[in-house]
């Protein structure tokens, strides 16, 4: 179920004649005169009211009357928990695309892995994202740079840049960084 037709219903009880409508049939107003009483509503305000959650379909009416449509409101439920679509980083390998989706959201270090393999997968994704090959950085633009990935992360931007450097993602001399054509 599109998240539009979750937004229609939710902006439903956006309105204060609709929520008290609603909350009179579901508290038993089984026709428009017991939903006016029970609302405390004018005739004109519980009709447009009941006319925009029937068309919503959070109410119905049957032979018995105005009624909850419950089993719109499950199909709602079970549509927001529907997966959401998986963040894909580019790199075409689905073992790769694990492990940064386990490490790194929305563009930050969740933390770096403890293991070995999956630490370089993860370093190297930062190097390439960050920093284009054969352009100089100042020190400055480094740490402002690798900062941004560290943000609420366990691990700090000078570890981070440590690491870079050590397994020659980015190379340095006299306080300038580069990211080599190949690491």
């Amino acid at each position: 179920m599109p998240t539009d037709q979750l937004t229609g219903v939710i902006g439903l009880f956006a309105e204060e004649t609709r929520v008290r409508a609603f909350a009179a049939v579901a508290l038993g107003a089984d026709t428009p005169a017991k939903v006016m009483e029970k609302a405390g509503l004018s005739p004109k305000d519980a009709t447009v009211a009941l006319r925009r959650l029937q068309d919503q379909g959070v109410i119905t009416e049957g032979e018995g009357g105005l009624g909850v449509a419950y089993g719109r409101f499950r199909d709602l439920a079970r549509s927001a928990q529907a997966p959401q679509p998986v963040e894909s980083y580019g790199s075409g390998d689905g073992q790769t695309e694990a492990v940064l989706r386990t490490f790194v959201r929305d563009g930050r270090l969740v933390r770096l892995p403890a293991q070995w393999e999956r630490k370089l997968v993860v370093l190297r994704h930062i190097a390439e994202r960050t920093f284009e090959p054969g352009v100089e950085y100042p020190e400055r633009i480094v740490n402002e740079r690798l900062r941004a990935w560290c943000e609420d992360a366990p691990t700090d931007h000078v570890t981070l840049r440590r690491y870079l450097v050590d397994l020659h993602h980015l190379r340095r001399q006299y306080g300038v960084y580069w990211r080599p054509a190949e690491a």
